[in-house]
């Protein structure tokens, strides 16, 4: 049977597309230091629904997808580079304290909220899955093999959570040593870098496009 093997090319795709970082890889490494594993993995799991819901597009052949960014590429981009300077000045701008346990956490939901937000609108994910998928192959399920195409899907959802888990856990590992002048530096890195990204994502648009 060859759904094993998809399951197994799906997991690497799920690490790939998960690991090179980004905004919301910043994201989730500030809120895990500033709130612990919980709030940085529901960050990843954010992204890992938007990367679960464009792989499923790929794998199962809707190309209108596709069509949809292509079209609407400067909305998608504009949007998307505002909420990620947004997130950034927020960051940026943040007072941190980690040993004052009253001091109320950032809300989960919103944690989620913010992952998908940030991924989906991201163009960059639905193209690279298309490539990605695209690419394969061999390595692929044929056109009409839905069991195939959901094995490569789970996989997928299971590569990206396997790596939100990892980063979760060692940061929120590195936090127990940290005091609050450390996590505001990291707090201003993490905001600048941010910001970086969503100017670059509108030079990439406006100027260099």
């Amino acid at each position: 049977m060859q759904e094993p093997f998809f399951f197994l090319v799906g997991l690497g795709v799920g690490l790939a597309t998960s690991a090179p970082v980004g905004p919301i890889n910043i994201a989730a490494i500030q809120r895990a230091l500033r709130s612990g594993f919980l709030a940085g993995f529901c960050a990843g799991l954010g992204a890992v629904l938007a990367d679960g819901l464009y792989a499923s597009f790929a794998a199962f052949g809707v190309t209108a997808v596709s069509d949809f960014v292509d079209e609407n590429s400067a909305i998608i981009q504009t949007v998307g580079g505002l909420l990620v300077i947004v997130f950034g000045i927020r960051i940026l701008l943040s007072r941190p304290h980690l040993e004052n346990d009253e001091e109320p956490s950032p809300s989960l939901v919103s944690g989620i909220a913010t992952g998908f937000v940030m991924t989906v609108t991201n163009p960059g994910v639905v193209l690279g899955f298309l490539a990605i998928f695209g690419s394969l192959g061999k390595w692929a399920p044929d056109p009409g093999d839905y069991v195939g195409a959901a094995m490569l899907v789970a996989g997928v959802l299971t590569g990206a959570l396997s790596w939100w888990v990892m980063l979760s856990a060692l940061v929120s590992r590195l936090r127990l040593r940290m005091n609050d002048t450390w996590l505001l530096w990291i707090n201003r890195g993490a905001g600048a870098a941010l910001i970086a990204f969503g100017v670059a994502i509108f030079l990439h648009q406006y100027v260099l496009g």
